[in-house]
């Protein structure tokens, strides 16, 4: 517990070096802000071919998803070869046949017919994590390869490392802490080498391709992720539950909020702390629990991959996707690090609690200072927004104009606090300003 709280002090009183000079700038804005799409893991796993992507693509459209920024369609594991993997005279890793009658050319340009982008998946081993090819010893072909066939987005997972390419040191993504000597960079571990290679190669090629790397947190990857790709996994894979943990390295909503609660202070313009794929109006999350992860991944400025099954998704759950103020947070052009967070709650600040994290989040935006209040709780409960708590506020007044980002309605002026009730593990959003509309500190930020 010492050593996360100190990790907390850290964070706190200083912020991981990332400027737009250090990280991965891309031609025409691209990875600047956090990406926003579908994935198809969630809801098909392997089960896939072309007209699953298809399909979605024009679901994205007539949702209103891609006039509201998700532009990628993105492929996860299994689309390629799995028998023969690669092409035996140019090594070119090969689609299923089968699946992809047109190849993936022919699936982007249908894709991208619609005004959308295509994203595929590779792994930085020998093998993906369902056992098909990987792109380790293979990432000047394949992101020749991908470049030709069109594609725009690619996510490089960390399954399958050969003993060889194991680290020198160890790294504890739970806590931080290593065995490495003191001043070690993990930008030289074998880790990191492994995504540089994938990223110069992707960088040799004529279009951009946005890099997210699904490293889970490993090898200090904050220290070095944004001089490496546009966004890095920052823990386990996610499952649609609130609390939950299945032992087998997937975690609920609340526990991947309890990291974020220490380590989200790397996320900026041109590099974005992932905190895995959206699961809004999956499984055993409640309709709050829904609004509760979409309005805190916002708030943290990671990518919004949408993992929800979009063929009968319902129009409540399309509602929250499709929030106009909490996206415009999530991809506000000048403020681009993570909301951060200001006080535990119903814990001492800096208890690491699995069901119990952070529970109160500010950050900035070109519109306001903005307040996420989380109830994690299993009851209703009232939340109170002190202006003299919140970093951004403390020292500018004690009357603000309170704005509730959920609604799009003003609550009113408010003087000292504003009180907002909520129900069982529902989130409030809200935009504070001055009485006159105006940004009671536009030069604050969380870094």
């Amino acid at each position: 517990m010492s050593t996360l709280r100190n990790l907390l002090a850290v964070a706190l009183t200083s912020a991981v070096a990332h400027t737009a000079v250090e990280a991965l700038v891309s031609p025409d804005g691209v990875g600047k802000l956090p990406a926003l799409g579908w994935n198809s893991w969630n809801e098909f796993h392997c089960d896939i071919n072309a007209t699953v992507f298809e399909t979605i693509a024009q679901r994205m459209v007539d949702l209103g998803l891609k006039d509201a920024g998700y532009v990628y369609v993105n492929i996860d594991d299994c689309w390629s070869d799995k028998d023969v993997r690669r092409d035996p005279a140019t090594n070119a890793i090969l689609p299923n046949a089968t699946r992809f009658p047109d190849g993936i050319s022919g699936l982007a340009e249908k894709v991208h017919g619609l005004g959308l982008k295509l994203g595929i998946y590779s792994d930085a081993g020998t093998s993906t994590c369902a056992g098909y090819a990987g792109s380790l010893g293979y990432e000047a072909i394949d992101a020749a390869t991908f470049a030709e066939w069109g594609v725009d987005y690619l996510k490089y997972d960390n399954c399958n490392v050969p003993a060889n390419w194991s680290d020198e040191y160890t790294y504890n993504k739970d806590d931080g802490t290593s065995n490495a000597p003191p001043g070690y960079s993990w930008d030289t571990s074998n880790s990191a080498k492994r995504y540089h290679a994938m990223r110069d190669e992707l960088l040799k090629q004529n279009r951009t391709i946005e890099f997210s790397m699904c490293i889970w947190g490993e090898a200090n990857v904050q220290s070095w992720g944004n001089t490496t790709g546009h966004s890095w996994r920052m823990y386990g894979d996610i499952n649609p539950s609130w609390s939950g943990a299945d032992g087998g390295g997937t975690w609920g909503v609340m526990p991947i909020l309890n990291h974020a609660s220490f380590f989200w202070n790397a996320t900026d313009l041109w590099g974005h702390g992932d905190w895995d794929m959206l699961e809004v109006g999956i499984g055993d999350l409640t309709y709050e629990e829904s609004r509760s992860h979409f309005a805190l991944w916002a708030a943290l400025r990671s990518p919004l991959i949408i993992g929800t099954p979009l063929a009968e998704v319902s129009d409540d759950i399309v509602e929250i996707l499709l929030n106009k103020e909490l996206l415009a947070y999530n991809q506000d052009p000048v403020y681009g690090a993570s909301a951060m967070p200001y006080k535990w709650g119903l814990n001492p600040d800096g208890t690491s609690n699995l069901t119990h994290p952070a529970a109160y989040w500010t950050g900035p935006s070109g519109e306001g200072i903005h307040v996420f209040m989380v109830n994690t709780e299993d009851r209703e409960v009232t939340m109170s927004a002190v202006f003299g708590e919140i970093p951004g506020l403390k020292g500018v007044g004690n009357e603000f104009l309170v704005h509730d980002m959920w609604t799009g309605q003003d609550l009113g002026n408010f003087t000292d606090k504003v009180d907002v009730k909520l129900k069982v593990h529902d989130t409030a959003a809200l935009r504070i300003t001055g009485v006159d509309g105006s940004h009671p500190n536009p030069t604050w930020t969380t870094r």
